[in-house]
């Protein structure tokens, strides 16, 4: 939807990085198909495109999503697989399903509709654990890291920034991550320079999400 979308692809790209753009593959990218397919010819794998499909169902999907756009959705990512784009897709584990029923869902459905992702693939079907702010969990500490066999730069604060400018800010900020853009507890300051320090994993999302539910943002 930001009108500079493609120019910012573009510098990235032309700069050197692999960029993965996080998309519900509705109207906003649908309009750019044409561009898109450019720099698909021009930079090939280094550019990957995540679809947001809630559910392999309609009815789940539409749940979260709102009326009518299981469809579209449907249609864009269709649409990026038969012509050749770097894919994954971001699914959700809610309604009580394993994740090894979620992932024979998915299965069924990319199989159904030609659409060729390995939903064992971790990196091509990303399934996001539920995320509940009031559930109460502890802070985790250096000590937890091994126990937990999870690397220290695994979430995405540990390597990681985002930036945002809110409507009406006189400046943008920097956050520790995309889950928590509203807490100011993790306003890290208006410049990179300010954020480069540790970040508490206090915050709920950061055990139920990052840590213990091994959810990623970023791609593998």
């Amino acid at each position: 939807m930001n009108p500079e979308i493609m120019g910012m692809l573009e510098d990235c790209l032309a700069g050197g990085f692999d960029v993965l753009v996080l998309t519900n593959a509705m109207r906003p990218m649908q309009r750019l198909k044409v561009p898109l397919l450019d720099l698909r010819e021009r930079w090939g794998r280094r550019l990957t495109l995540r679809v947001s499909l809630d559910h392999y169902t309609r009815d789940l999907h539409e749940a979260e999503r709102g009326d009518e756009t299981w469809q579209p959705t449907l249609d864009g990512l269709i649409w990026l697989a038969r012509n050749g784009f770097n894919l994954a897709v971001a699914g959700r584990l809610m309604w009580g399903e394993s994740e090894t029923s979620a992932r024979q869902g998915f299965a069924a459905l990319f199989d159904e509709e030609r659409i060729e992702l390995d939903a064992e693939d971790r990196d091509r079907l990303v399934l996001f654990p539920e995320m509940d702010a009031r559930h109460d969990v502890p802070e985790l500490g250096e000590s937890c890291w091994e126990a937990l066999g999870v690397a220290k730069e695994s979430p995405m604060c540990g390597t990681s920034r985002m930036v945002v400018k809110r409507k009406g800010a006189a400046q943008p900020s920097v956050l520790a991550c995309t889950l928590i853009p509203y807490d100011p507890a993790f306003e890290l300051g208006a410049r990179l320079a300010e954020a480069a320090g540790a970040v508490p994993l206090n915050h709920p999302h950061c055990a139920k999400f990052c840590v213990l539910g091994g959810g990623a943002c970023s791609r593998s």
